[in-house]
């Protein structure tokens, strides 16, 4: 069964990782996927190509969700061409770790800006054609970092922790328009930047982990298919934790 068909999603930051996980996992259940990439147009091109062989149409667009003029002309252009905006996958992010005592001000507000700033400015700029057909689902990824802190990351923390508030709010302000917003907090995700760390730490992680393994960019795809489709119409404002019990 498709849970998405007929629906566009529009989806921040989806040529690696959990971002394109989500985009392959929404085409096969139907939807139409607009996605954003930063850099690479080779794997863009690669990802519409593998969107488009599930039969919906697929297209990325070079776009820089943590500035705001950038994400209200992507936003017009995604709804000119794709007919419209059901679905906001708010999930572009970096991460510049450092203790506190070492971080510099440009780091902080970096990651402030690419993490945080950039749900402000998409949400920003689809909620008025969301709420002129009365209907839509936001979903902003934030992360278990978000829920519990952890050292090393004040930025990052403070920035995933941050989504929450937002989410809450507007989930507040427009549940009233039948405009749902969700988040989801991951884990330990298994993708090609925790691969590049030592094999001692993953398997530290692994270990913590309740369920003794690490996720996949499925798991986080599938709980977003979950609450953007109808079979989450009457659940608003929450985050889900996808991290095999690490906050039990």
């Amino acid at each position: 069964m498709k849970l998405l068909e007929n629906k566009t999603a529009l989806i921040t930051g989806a040529t690696r990782g959990i971002g394109k996980g989500i985009a392959e996992i929404f085409a096969k259940h139907g939807a139409n996927v607009a996605f954003t990439f930063n850099s690479s147009v080779e794997a863009a091109t690669a990802l519409e190509n593998d969107l488009k062989s599930f039969g919906v149409d697929a297209k990325g667009y070079q776009s820089n969700a943590a500035n705001f003029d950038a994400a209200q002309e992507l936003a017009k252009n995604v709804i000119e061409e794709f007919g419209g905006i059901d679905i906001l996958i708010n999930n572009a992010g970096i991460t510049k770790d450092n203790l506190l005592m070492r971080i510099s001000e440009e780091d902080f507000d970096k990651v402030i800006e690419v993490n945080l700033k950039s749900v402000f400015n998409l949400t920003k700029a689809v909620i008025r054609p969301m709420m002129k057909q009365r209907s839509g689902s936001i979903i902003n990824m934030s992360s278990v970092v978000g829920v519990k802190g952890n050292a090393g990351q004040t930025n990052y923390a403070a920035s995933k922790a941050g989504i929450l508030g937002f989410t809450k709010s507007v989930a507040l302000e427009l549940g009233s328009r039948n405009i749902r917003c969700n988040a989801i907090a991951p884990g330990f995700i298994e993708t090609e930047m925790t691969g590049a760390l030592p094999e001692e730490t993953v398997n530290s992680w692994r270990e913590s982990i309740p369920l003794k393994r690490g996720g996949s960019p499925e798991d986080i795809a599938n709980a977003c298919v979950f609450l953007a489709s109808d079979m989450a119409t009457y659940i608003t404002g929450q985050t889900l934790n996808v991290d095999g019990g690490m906050l039990t």
